[in-house]
């Protein structure tokens, strides 16, 4: 519930910190010195230049779009008419886990988002992981969305000029493409809105996330005029496994809801705004997923969305029997997948920003552009790495990749609220998790049960990721963290 009159400051946190190699890799950091070394950087600071609208656009952006445009033609084979459940099991291992996120980030509202939620209640290692497992999440996602911009970019060129990019230039090696042109251009293109700083970053995604729910909207409208209720008679073909393992992989659509709290030391009233932002946000987006996925699934048969990325845009021709609308929501899918590109790329650079200033990762990731208030080298940095990324690697298994570090990140965020309830029950909270800990503890248990559902090559994917993620923190993290250097006192 919200407290719209707690006050912003808590008490101290009065344990000392613990001194030794194993108490040094579980040091807490003070909830109070993570807000006030919020908007800090080097050489400059983060400017406070966002509302309620602009964060709720935000995450919006950074969710709205990814499953509908894109991973839908991927998941409607695995759960069959069934899907919309698989949409509805998703956001409701998100919403337990929205829940904790936002009485969070009213309480620490600081860029480092779940990492920095981990830092101040389950110590420096824990947050490494989870740091990691942001990386994976924000950084890899961007690529994976990128991927597919391309297929819906040759749809629009298709509708309008009659010209096509090139497979070859268009799709991701594996799927008869050698270099994915497209994937790259997009995330150049975020990188130049980040650069000029997040106000006018802002301001770029709220007109596009107007574009692309409009979009949504006009495929509804049309795509009921072909609605065949035949297509539901076999609803769960493939039984309840087919359901969760769709719902694992749509999960990867509910990722963006969290990009508000990483904003959370550009924001006006962070500990106001932050958790209404997040939660209004995701009631938005299951809304309009569930029933885009109704009215595609009834429009067409759910065999024949084998291997299509731009499902959307095929279910409108195929309903009027022309290109045009068809190029309509192909013009919104550009620029739906465009903004979903901008916000969690602006998210992972702001991770980054946070576990730099922590001395975590090179203190590039930190430097502060004096004029725009951006950190210029942090986003030219992970810009370059996604936009190759996305070139690169096929849909699928980044798509799988991100939804099991997601998973992860959100199941320690359940844990960090509890955690924080017991050691600073005093803290002031502009938003308390109802029923707690039985709703965080449920939305530890669905992020389990959903990670359990992905194959073994994510599982290996994503333990080698972890591997290397402590390889690096033992070789550099640890040696360099400005908490654990300092002495007792």
């Amino acid at each position: 519930m919200l407290d719209p009159g707690a006050p912003p400051q808590s008490p101290r946190d009065p344990s000392p910190p613990p001194q030794g190699a194993g108490p040094r890799l579980m040091r807490r950091k003070p909830v109070e010195r993570l807000v006030d070394e919020g908007g800090q950087g080097e050489g400059g600071s983060l400017r406070r230049s966002l509302g309620l609208w602009q964060l709720t656009m935000i995450s919006i952006g950074a969710t709205l779009g990814t499953g509908i445009f894109v991973v839908l033609g991927e998941a409607v084979p695995e759960a069959g008419p069934a899907v919309t459940v698989s949409f509805v099991i998703a956001g409701l291992t998100a919403l337990f886990s929205a829940l904790s996120y936002a009485e969070l980030a009213g309480t620490i509202p600081v860029a480092g988002s779940s990492y920095s939620y981990a830092y101040a209640t389950m110590g420096e290692l824990i947050a490494w992981i989870c740091g990691w497992c942001l990386v994976l999440e924000y950084g890899v996602s961007v690529a994976a969305v990128a991927v597919g911009w391309g297929e819906y970019l040759n749809e629009l060129l298709d509708g309008t000029i009659g010209v096509t990019i090139p497979d070859a230039l268009s799709a991701p090696p594996g799927d008869g493409g050698v270099f994915n042109l497209p994937a790259l251009i997009v995330v150049l293109l975020a990188m130049a809105f980040l650069l000029g700083g997040a106000r006018e970053s802002a301001r770029a995604n709220t007109i596009m996330v107007v574009v692309k729910i409009a979009a949504l909207l006009l495929f509804c409208v049309i795509g009921l005029q072909g609605f065949r209720s035949g297509n539901y008679e076999n609803f769960m073909p493939l039984g309840m496994a087919g359901v969760s393992a769709a719902g694992a992989t749509l999960f990867f659509s509910y990722i963006g809801f969290d990009a508000a709290s990483t904003a959370g030391e550009e924001a006006k009233n962070a500990q106001r705004d932050l958790p209404r932002a997040i939660m209004l946000s995701l009631i938005i987006v299951t809304a309009l997923y569930v029933l885009v996925a109704a009215v595609a699934v009834g429009a067409k048969p759910w065999q024949r969305f084998t291997g299509s990325e731009a499902a959307l845009a095929g279910i409108m021709k195929d309903v009027t029997g022309q290109s045009f609308w068809a190029t309509v929501l192909a013009f919104g899918a550009v620029i739906a997948i465009a903004s979903v590109v901008l916000t969690v790329l602006y998210g992972q650079t702001r991770i980054l920003f946070a576990m730099s200033r922590d001395g975590l990762v090179p203190k590039v990731f930190a430097r502060v552009h004096p004029k725009t208030g951006a950190p210029r080298a942090n986003t030219l940095i992970v810009s370059a790495f996604c936009g190759v990324l996305a070139a690169a690697i096929p849909l699928g298994q980044l798509a799988d990749a991100t939804s099991i570090g997601t998973l992860f990140a959100f199941a320690l965020v359940n844990v960090a609220v509890v955690v924080l309830r017991r050691t600073r029950p005093e803290m002031p909270r502009a938003f308390r998790v109802p029923l707690s800990p039985v709703l965080p503890a449920l939305g530890f248990g669905f992020c389990l049960w959903m990670m359990g559902s992905l194959d073994t090559v994510t599982w290996v994917v994503f333990g080698v990721w972890m591997a290397v993620g402590l390889v690096f923190y033992f070789l550099y993290g640890y040696r360099r963290s400005r908490l654990a250097a300092e002495p007792a006192g």
